[in-house]
């Protein structure tokens, strides 16, 4: 079966490709051999549902600093 794995290979490049889950290297476009590297997490929490207090108080001031800012140019 196949799956959607990220590789990089030497010269830095990063990028996906679907692969037999035992194959560990692929060839990159640029030539080079690519190792295959752990996926970084791709995740955001809801900050305006309330689920999650902490990203809802760092939502709001963030927010809150952003309205300012805005006025403060806008005069």
């Amino acid at each position: 079966m196949l799956k959607l794995y990220d590789f990089k290979c030497l010269d830095g490049h990063v990028f996906e490709q679907l692969v037999d889950e035992n194959k560990r290297t692929v060839r990159c476009k640029c030539g080079y051999s690519a190792t295959r590297i752990i996926s970084p997490v791709r995740s955001s929490l809801d900050p305006i549902s309330g689920h999650f207090p902490d990203a809802t108080r760092r939502w709001a001031r963030a927010r809150d600093s952003h309205i300012k800012h805005e006025r403060k140019q806008s005069s």
